[in-house]
C-alpha cells in the first residue's frame, strides 16, 4: 500500500480533469479511511494526493478483507474534518471522475456526518463512459477494465483505483475519439443508440467510423449486421472511414477532422482504410441505398 500523505503537486498547472477514490471502514457510506487523488492533463498524470483517515468509526472484517486496512492504519490519522480543506481544493471546480458514484455519495455523507459544506465539483462516471466505449465486456468493474486494457493497477487501493480509473477516461478518449466534454455532454446530445456488431459476417473485427452518416441510421444498421463495430470518430483502433453518400462537405470532405485524423494515420503506416458507401455495398452486397 502507498506512503498515505504522498503528494505531488504541478504547481500552477490547471487539470484537465481529477479522479477520487475512497476506501470505508464499514457499511456506512460515511466511515472513509482511504482517500486518493489523482490529477490528469493533457493526457498525462500531473499529481497525486493519497492519505489514511480516521473514520471516527468501526471497522468491519469484511471491508477490511476487501482492502485490508484496519484501525493500526488510522491510528493518529487526521479525521474527515480536519482534511476537508484539501479534499476541497483538489476537487471543487473542477471536473471529478469516479468509477462508479459510490466515491461521490461517500463524501457526500462524509461530509454531512462531519458538518463541512457540500464539495462543489462536476461529476464524471467512468463505469459509464466504459459501458460506452466498450459495450462488448460482460463487466465493467475496475479490476476488469484494467485487465483488459493492460493497466497496472492494486484493486481496492485508493490512489492505484483513482490512477487507474483516470487512464480508464484516457484509454476512452483515445478509443472513442469522443473528447472530455462529449463525455460530459448530456446522452441526448451525444446521439442514439449504436447498433450492436452481429457476432458474424463480412466485416467482422472492423472497427468503421462513419462521415455524413449518423451512428443510429440505415447505413450504421447494414454494416453492424455484417459484423462491423461502429466508432463515435476516426480513433487509434479504427480501422475503416466510411464516406456516406449524403455527406454534406461536398468536395471539402478532405478537411474534415475524421478524414485528416485518417490520412494522418496512414501516413504513419496505421492500417486504415478509407472508402465511400456506394464501395463498402458493394463490397458486401449490400444494396445501394434508394
Amino acid at each position: 500500500m502507498s506512503a498515505p500523505g504522498a503528494h505531488v503537486a504541478a504547481a500552477g498547472t490547471m487539470p484537465d480533469f481529477v479522479v477520487v477514490d475512497v476506501e470505508t471502514a464499514c457499511q456506512r457510506v460515511s466511515s472513509i479511511c482511504q482517500i486518493g487523488i489523482v490529477g490528469f492533463k493533457d493526457g498525462a498524470e500531473i499529481f497525486e494526493y493519497e492519505t489514511f483517515v480516521d473514520p471516527l468509526d468501526d471497522f468491519s472484517s469484511f471491508n477490511t478483507r476487501i482492502h485490508g486496512i484496519t484501525c493500526d492504519h488510522v491510528a493518529g490519522k487526521p479525521s474527515f474534518a480536519v482534511l476537508h480543506a484539501t479534499i476541497d481544493g483538489h476537487l471543487s471546480g473542477r471536473v471529478t471522475v469516479a468509477h462508479s458514484y459510490f466515491d461521490k455519495g461517500a463524501l457526500g455523507a462524509a461530509c454531512h456526518l462531519h458538518g463541512r459544506a457540500p464539495i462543489e465539483t462536476r461529476w464524471l462516471d467512468s463505469v459509464r463512459v466504459a459501458k460506452r466505449a466498450w459495450p462488448e465486456l460482460q463487466s465493467h468493474r475496475l479490476n476488469v477494465l484494467t485487465k483488459f486494457l493492460g493497466i497496472r493497477h492494486r484493486h481496492h487501493d485508493a490512489l492505484s483505483d483513482a490512477r487507474a480509473a483516470g487512464m480508464v477516461i484516457l484509454r476512452a478518449i483515445e478509443h472513442t475519439g469522443i473528447d472530455l466534454a462529449g463525455w460530459l455532454a448530456p446522452a441526448t446530445s451525444r446521439g442514439a443508440a449504436v447498433p450492436k456488431p452481429a457476432s458474424i459476417g463480412p466485416l467482422k473485427g472492423e472497427r468503421i467510423a462513419l462521415l455524413g452518416a449518423p451512428r443510429d441510421g440505415a447505413l450504421a444498421c447494414s454494416l453492424a449486421a455484417a459484423g462491423a463495430r461502429i466508432m463515435a470518430a476516426v480513433g487509434t483502433t479504427t480501422t475503416m472511414l466510411v464516406i456516406g453518400d449524403d455527406q454534406p462537405f461536398g468536395r471539402y470532405v478532405t478537411a474534415h477532422e475524421d478524414h485528416r485524423r485518417a490520412e494522418d494515420m496512414r501516413r504513419r503506416g496505421v492500417p486504415i482504410a478509407i472508402t465511400t458507401e456506394a464501395d463498402i455495398r458493394a463490397r458486401i452486397a449490400l444494396p445501394i441505398a434508394s
